[in-house]
This record gives structure tokens, C-alpha cells and sequence, in this order.
């Protein structure tokens, strides 16, 4: 069973993914900022991540750099709200692999996620 690390300040947000995945089969991790998920990243090495970009303490984009470098094969895939495409951007250099517009579709999440891990 895939590992999955959700990382969203907003609990609402955090909720909704991890119902939908774990309905899916998938086991999750939660965390409620960058720092709390790059912590979480290293300790339990799940094998994708699901990165909002807007969080306290550390954003998304930061927090995909810092795991990135303990990990240069880390799946990252950012979730973003509307206009916020230069940020979205700026995390796919920092080297995420993808990203997610918010509000999402349930299905997006889905097919995304099993095209960078089956």
C-alpha cells in the first residue's frame, strides 16, 4: 500500500484529501505546515507527497527544496489555488513534479497520483 503525505495548514482542505485517498487504499500522513511536513517526510519516507504552497512557518516551496535535498527522488505535487501560477512555477524548479489547482476534482488527485506511482 502507497504512502501518501498530505501538507495543508488548512484542516478542512487536509480532511477532504485524506478521506478521498484512504477511501482509496492509501495510507496517510498528515501535516500542517512545510516544516512539520519535511519533518514527517524524513521519518516516514512516504512514497508521494501532496504539498499546498500558502502555509505558516514554512511555505510549500521551501519545504519541497529542503526535502529535495535529502532526497533528490522525492515525488512532490503541489496543490494551488487559482492565480497562483507563478508560485506554481517557482515549485516546479524548487522540483516538484506536478501541481494541482484547487478546488480540486477528486479524480484529478486520483489519476495524478497513480501516474507517478501506479
Amino acid at each position: 500500500m502507497a504512502k501518501i503525505l498530505v501538507v495543508d495548514d488548512a484542516a478542512f482542505m487536509r480532511m477532504r484529501v485524506v478521506k478521498l485517498l484512504t477511501e482509496n487504499g492509501y495510507e496517510v500522513i498528515e501535516a500542517g505546515d512545510g516544516k512539520e511536513g519535511v519533518d514527517k517526510y524524513l521519518a516516514e519516507k512516504p512514497d508521494l507527497v501532496l504539498m499546498d504552497i500558502t502555509m505558516p512557518v514554512m511555505d510549500g516551496i521551501a519545504a519541497v527544496q529542503e526535502i529535495k535535498k535529502h532526497d533528490p527522488n522525492a515525488i512532490i505535487v503541489m496543490l494551488s489555488a487559482l492565480g497562483q501560477q507563478t508560485m506554481v512555477m517557482n515549485s516546479i524548479k524548487a522540483g516538484a513534479k506536478d501541481f494541482i489547482v484547487k478546488p480540486y476534482q477528486p479524480d484529478k488527485i486520483l489519476s495524478t497520483i497513480k501516474r507517478f506511482i501506479g
